[in-house]
């Protein structure tokens, strides 16, 4: 089965970014192939079922479902609905695990100031500095920036996109979260520096001395209106499953159980060629003009090989990225009687021997558990090295301390006994390589360090003719609201390179 024509684009994952890459260019009019390994859709924003009970796999909240967020505005665009949606208010409990009052993200701005006033007193200096540079990051977002700029037409539309209010962002382009707590005489606040560590950690995977300002800035505010997180009713994989439909409505070709096995330039350099493993056992030829890469950039480095066209200062780059987290999520189910009615839907606790710890849980009748019942999921960061190296014996060995030890954090954070669970089970990075394919079960992009972040991060546009990377690694980062948004960006310059020029309806 080979494709030849001209005119014909590959994306490769089926994860959030490559559905709304394959959706936005089938809008358009393209012949676009989507080629996912997985039997579904959806990747680190997918779901599984046991039993009764269906559990979101990575992520548990959205951005960017708001009016003019980015799924609002690509899911107008395509003319196809979005999914069902609640705001989170408070769309966080954090509990710095020091005996203190838990803090509580709230949708409304004013009353957020109150809480931020209360749990850190004399810090509204910095507060109010991040908010400008959200601000001015907001509407540099909104206009759809080409970032980094790697040809005049990259740079045209960087240049398009900047206001003079952005300004103020280019003077904190190199500095980190920390820095701003420095410059606003708020560093000497231990608590404030746990709290942000903490929320940092979740979207950037570094904490406020390595976590970029500028990145920093804007996801501390994600939770306020007029933006907001959201949580979607039935399953995360409701957002996976509109942008497939719109993609099917408008004559996509989407192929599960295809896994790309190899990736080369031809020696013309007009066409891409790839080899595809369809269902474990039919070997398949692809051909296409332009390819849309979602998997982990250092996924290239096994995919192409010395003679696949990829230039060795370009493998370089991509062997000394850095290296990105893991994670283990715990997945349980439980009576919802054993729940405390008044716990929010998700916390994020402090555990000592745990670090970072986000639960979410499931609302009565979401469609995740029967009614009367509820999932729970908790998730923590691990190194994928120290995963990937352990014998079979050591293996389980650890995973069962680690279930024990998130078990003892439910039972502290929510009292849940540890013999009321319904259902209990653990996922690790090897877990995750074989659920999403990625490296040592990877998660997350690059981490947003000021020398990642923005102009300083990956392009998505490689120097191979045709090859546009986006995901969780290109601008702006991670997240179905980040992804989506790089997603945009690699079909604005495709499209661009037929001539045509793309934007999305207003």
């Amino acid at each position: 089965m080979t494709f030849k024509s001209e005119q014909s684009v590959i994306v490769i994952g089926a994860g959030i970014a490559g559905l709304t890459a394959g959706a936005l260019l089938a809008h358009e009019g393209l012949n676009v192939t989507l080629l996912e390994a997985h039997s579904q859709i959806g990747g680190c924003a997918g779901t599984f079922r046991r039993g009764p009970f269906v559990f979101d796999v990575g992520a548990t909240q959205v951005a960017g479902l708001e009016k003019q967020g980015i799924h609002e505005r690509i899911f107008r665009h395509l003319q196809g609905p979005g999914p069902v949606a609640h705001i989170l208010d408070p769309a966080c409990v954090v509990n710095l695990g020091d005996g203190t009052k838990p803090i509580y993200l709230w949708h409304d701005p004013e009353k957020w100031k109150k809480e931020r006033t209360e749990q850190f007193p004399g810090s509204e200096t910095f507060w109010n500095l991040c908010n400008q540079l959200h601000k001015s990051n907001w509407l540099f977002a909104a206009n759809d920036p080409i970032l980094p700029a790697k040809n005049l037409w990259d740079l045209q539309q960087l240049l398009k996109a900047t206001k003079p209010i952005n300004l103020i962002s280019f003077l904190f382009s190199r500095s980190s979260v920390a820095d701003l707590l420095w410059m606003c005489s708020c560093s000497k606040d231990k608590r404030l520096r746990k709290f942000l560590d903490l929320q940092l950690k979740l979207y950037s995977q570094k904490n406020s001395d390595k976590t970029a300002a500028l990145y920093g800035a804007t996801v501390l505010q994600m939770a306020q209106s007029p933006l907001g997180l959201w949580h979607i009713e039935g399953s995360m994989q409701k957002l996976s499953n509109h942008l497939r439909d719109c993609f099917l409505r408008d004559r996509g070709n989407l192929l599960t159980r295809h896994k790309v096995i190899s990736l080369s330039l031809r020696k013309n350099r007009k066409l891409w060629a790839l080899d595809v493993i369809k269902n474990n056992s039919t070997l398949l030829k692809f051909e296409a003009s332009d390819v849309i890469f979602t998997l982990p950039p250092q996924s290239l480095l096994d995919l192409m090989s010395n003679e696949s066209g990829l230039p060795e200062n370009y493998r370089k780059i991509l062997e000394q990225l850095p290296k990105p987290n893991g994670a283990i999520v715990f997945y349980g189910a439980i009576d919802r009687s054993n729940i405390p009615t008044d716990k929010a839907g998700h916390i994020q606790v402090y555990e000592e021997q745990l670090g970072s710890l986000f639960i979410s849980i499931s609302r009565d009748g979401d469609g995740r558990a029967p009614l009367g019942q509820a999932t729970c999921i908790g998730s923590i960061f691990a190194d994928v090295d120290f995963w990937s190296s352990c014998n079979d014996f050591d293996y389980k060995k650890n995973k069962s301390l680690v279930l024990q030890k998130i078990l003892d954090a439910f039972h502290r954070t929510l009292d849940i006994d540890p013999q009321q669970w319904l259902h209990k089970e653990l996922a690790t990075p090897k877990s995750f390589a074989r659920w999403t394919g990625r490296p040592l079960g990877i998660v997350g992009g690059l981490g947003q360090q000021p020398t990642t972040f923005g102009p300083f991060g990956l392009p998505g546009r490689t120097p191979m003719k045709g090859l546009l990377l986006c995901g969780d690694s290109i601008y702006p980062g991670e997240g179905t609201a980040g992804v989506s948004q790089s997603a945009l960006m690699a079909c604005k310059q495709l499209l661009s390179a037929r001539g045509r020029q793309f934007n999305l309806i207003r």
